[in-house]
């Protein structure tokens, strides 16, 4: 099979390991529809920038921005990446507080996650001054980002579930090095 040949899916990337590519369409094994992730959790101070869905007109929830890890892309050059590619930023700092996984329902399909999540600071610190940044998914949707700030109740579902406990937990544990 040539690249011409590849089924859309495959031509997509993402989790889609190079024995999926050769099953013909329609008949991926349940193993590759798991999605790795990176997300990045840019921080300043007990904030957080994270994705507002409800500003562009989605459900109210929040999520840092990030995606997929491409076939054979690390998870913090593909957290680097995304960032990037999402707001033309720059992150440095990058630190992974752990992994998540995510099971859930949206559009009637089922999806998996696994999550590398990160946190990292912008490399121009005049970005945390900005009470809202605007970008640019891959695939043309318009991304509306703001400062949530985890020491406080969250008004809205924050994903993955457990983000906020680890998020808090890494915060207890920087106060107490201070």
């Amino acid at each position: 099979m040539t690249p011409l040949d590849e089924p859309a899916w495959a031509k997509r990337g993402g989790p889609v390991t190079r024995a999926a590519r050769h099953l013909p369409e329609g008949s991926l094994p349940s193993w590759a529809w798991i999605r790795p992730q990176a997300l990045v959790a840019v921080r300043s101070g007990s904030r957080v920038l994270v994705q507002d869905y409800a500003a562009t007109g989605g459900a109210s929830a929040y999520r840092p921005l990030g995606g997929a890890i491409d076939h054979g892309e690390l998870a913090e050059v593909a957290a680097k990446r995304e960032i990037q590619e999402e707001l033309g930023a720059e992150i440095t700092d990058v630190r992974l507080l752990g992994v998540l996984e995510n099971i859930y329902s949206k559009d009637d399909k089922d999806w998996h996650e696994i999550v590398f999540m990160f946190e990292a600071r912008f490399v121009d610190r005049s970005l945390e001054e900005a009470e809202r940044l605007v970008g640019m998914e891959g695939d043309g949707d318009r991304i509306e980002a703001v400062w949530l700030d985890v020491s406080e109740p969250v008004d809205a579902p924050l994903y993955p579930p457990g983000l906020i406990e680890l998020l808090r937990a890494r915060l207890a544990a920087v106060a107490a090095d201070d």
